[in-house]
């Protein structure tokens, strides 16, 4: 999940919601997934959604809030409304200071943490993960750094997104050029199959991760998630207001085990949302420590 920006067809702009409409639908994403929209972006919600009234045959937003309140197919609207307001704008091996930090040190000290308490047991959860290219990343890292060592480890990515259709693409392991744009040449002859303009991934990365739909507004739903030594979760939070921002750090801190890490956007921080983590300053990004 990465932002909230409109396109606007010729069909949105003969469609407005009132000041009350507005609320009403605004409200409730908010609770149903924690997305807070401002007072001021109604355009927002005007553009983004006129495309399903159409594809509804409802005639006013009043219409279509109580279609996501009472009809009896609103679960399936529920899903097309995180895919409109959502814009999964990602790619593999995104913020490469980051992930240099998560391999020489946060993935380091873990593995070596395992390794003295003789255990080969590594859980970790990439929380809002859209198609899918950072939990895949994970896994190459891990391919990378533990190379035919792997076989011999307990290793699962739990990759979540609120939307069913990015979790399709996930699934599938297939991908464009354009996922692959910030991604080292080596690294795509190595761990991708060209077919026609496609790249396909590799099983050995993909059998690494397990894909979920999940609410991080529910927190049952993500007290089923393994506990986890390390957590992503980038360019999420900064769509949350405080309120639940506080609700969300507070559930992955609950998650990690002690001494795990929590890795957020370079855009995103813990400032005043939580004092739980301790801050660890490296070169091209901070590591929220769980401590021991």
């Amino acid at each position: 999940m990465s932002s909230l920006f409109s396109r606007t067809t010729s069909f949105q702009r003969e469609l407005h919601a009132s000041d009350e409409e507005f609320r009403q639908i605004r409200d409730h994403i908010y609770e149903l997934c924690g997305i807070h929209i401002a007072d001021n972006r109604k355009y927002l919600i005007e553009n983004r959604l006129a495309a399903r009234l159409k594809t509804l045959n409802l005639k006013s937003f009043g219409e279509y809030y109580y279609y996501l309140r009472y009809d009896k197919n609103r679960r399936d609207e529920l899903n097309r409304l995180y895919e409109v307001i959502t814009t999964n704008e990602t790619s593999f091996y995104r913020n490469p200071p980051q992930l240099k930090v998560f391999q020489e040190v946060v993935l380091k000290d873990m593995l070596d943490a395992l390794r003295a308490k003789r255990s080969r047991r590594l859980r970790i959860w990439s929380a809002g993960c859209s198609s899918g290219e950072e939990p895949y990343t994970l896994g190459i890292i891990l391919h990378e750094v533990l190379k035919t060592e792997i076989a011999s480890w307990d290793i699962k990515i739990t990759a979540s997104d609120i939307s069913t259709a990015v979790l399709d693409t996930a699934r599938s392991g297939i991908y464009s050029d354009y996922a692959l744009r910030t991604t080292p040449p080596e690294i795509i002859r190595k761990y991708f199959k060209k077919e026609g303009r496609e790249y396909h991934l590799t099983e050995n990365v993909k059998k690494l991760v397990r894909f979920d739909q999940l609410n991080l507004n529910d927190r049952l739903q993500i007290k089923r998630i393994e506990r986890s030594q390390i957590i992503f979760c980038r360019n999420v939070i900064i769509y949350f207001d405080d309120e639940m921002k506080t609700r969300v750090i507070s559930s992955f801190y609950d998650n990690l085990q002690p001494g795990g890490a929590l890795l957020i956007g370079h855009s995103e921080s813990l400032h005043n949302i939580s004092r739980a983590f301790r801050p660890e300053h490296h070169k091209g990004a901070i590591v929220y420590r769980k401590d021991s």
